[in-house]
């Protein structure tokens, strides 16, 4: 009973400080050092303690699967946690053949700001370029409007680390 409850500590502890590194990690690249150093604090001290523990426990396979599992769970929980709840700025770029006055109307009227560009595709054909910036938060719901425009259209989406001014939704 003793190894099951020693297992399931080491589980769930590489779970938690395996999903800091990885929301640390975000926050690094959004040049936001002051929370990932914090973040990174809690993680190592987690680390830490941990490994200790795991080490001075006599080898047995079941110490390693808990702690390679916690690995592995901690990594997928902590891209589901980024994702959900670390905002970020995006800009899409759209290339279509419908960039009407009347379908950029619609997509300024769901609040998104958007600059348009006339541009001609690689075999000679007249599109518009659509760039939009917005918080990711909204891009599905974004992405459902540009499909119900053009199915077809050429979209590419960029992370921004730093906005400066302009309409964001």
């Amino acid at each position: 009973m003793d190894l099951f409850l020693l297992c399931l500590k080491i589980f769930f502890a590489r779970i938690t400080d395996v999903t800091l590194g990885t929301i640390r990690t975000v926050q690094t690249v959004k040049g936001r050092t002051l929370i990932a150093g914090c973040i990174a604090f809690f993680e190592v001290v987690i680390w830490f303690l941990i490994v200790r523990e795991a080490i001075q426990t006599e080898a047995n396979i079941w110490i390693v699967i808990a702690y390679s599992g916690g690995y592995a769970t901690g990594t997928m929980l902590g891209t589901l946690v980024s994702k959900k709840f670390i905002n970020s700025v995006i800009s899409v770029e759209v290339i279509t053949s419908k960039g009407t006055p009347e379908n950029i109307e619609l997509i300024r009227s769901k609040g998104y700001g958007i600059s348009v560009f006339d541009t001609i595709d690689n075999i000679g054909d007249k599109k518009q370029m659509l760039l939009i910036t917005l918080n990711s938060r909204n891009l599905n719901d974004l992405k459902n409007i540009l499909h119900d425009i053009d199915e077809h259209a050429f979209v590419v989406v960029d992370e921004l680390k730093i906005v400066h001014n302009g309409y964001i939704k």
